[in-house]
């Protein structure tokens, strides 16, 4: 404890690598700590901004693009604003889920308390940079990899943020995943209104 009585602060470098690590206290403290948001912004847009930059080294490097893929500036556009939209959209189900249909016992949230911790869960995609990696396969599993622990980091912070049980933070985050999957759906296949 600190002489003010509040816990000490980790530092931000600290932080970040500790909810890659996965360190449920991590996601306490940034629960705990409203101005952890500009962190959990700045967690958010490092991981895209690297994403980004990785894709453009992988296509300067030669390899081309997927096939299907959008002209490179849009294909990069897209790479970089997808975990922007991502980690908004999905702490807005997650916390409606949450905070309302599984609602536990213990749960004591708001958006902004899950918002901040689902941004931490975004560390393990400062690993999204090495896409770039030779031969393709290697930069394909840096990825997959990065995909799927911050999927991993999101269930942790969910649980954390809407205190939860493990299986309670699957279920909500499922479930946000499917209304937001709905969500692009539908937005996909509304007919456009033309002038």
């Amino acid at each position: 404890m600190s002489d003010s009585g509040a816990p000490p602060r980790t530092s931000f470098p600290r932080r970040v690598w500790r909810a890659a690590l996965l360190h449920a206290d991590t996601f306490e403290e940034v629960e705990a700590d409203r101005s952890s948001i500009r962190q959990a912004w700045v967690v958010v847009l490092a991981a895209s901004g690297l994403a980004g930059l990785g894709t453009w080294i992988r296509i300067q490097l030669g390899h081309p693009l997927p096939e299907g893929a959008p002209p490179l500036p849009v294909h990069l556009l897209l790479i970089v604003v997808e975990p922007l939209a991502i980690w908004l959209v999905s702490a807005v189900f997650t916390y409606m889920v949450g905070a309302t249909f599984l609602r536990g016992p213990d749960t004591e949230t708001d958006y902004a308390e899950v918002l901040r911790t689902t941004g931490f869960a975004f560390a393990p995609g400062l690993l999204l940079f090495f896409v770039w990696l030779p031969p393709a396969e290697l930069g394909l599993a840096a990825w997959t990899i990065a995909r799927l622990w911050i999927l991993v980091a999101a269930v942790v912070a969910v649980r954390q943020a809407l205190d939860f049980t493990t299986p309670r933070a699957i279920a909500t985050f499922g479930l946000a995943a499917m209304l937001m999957w709905l969500l692009l759906w539908g937005l996909s296949v509304a007919p456009v209104p033309l002038p």
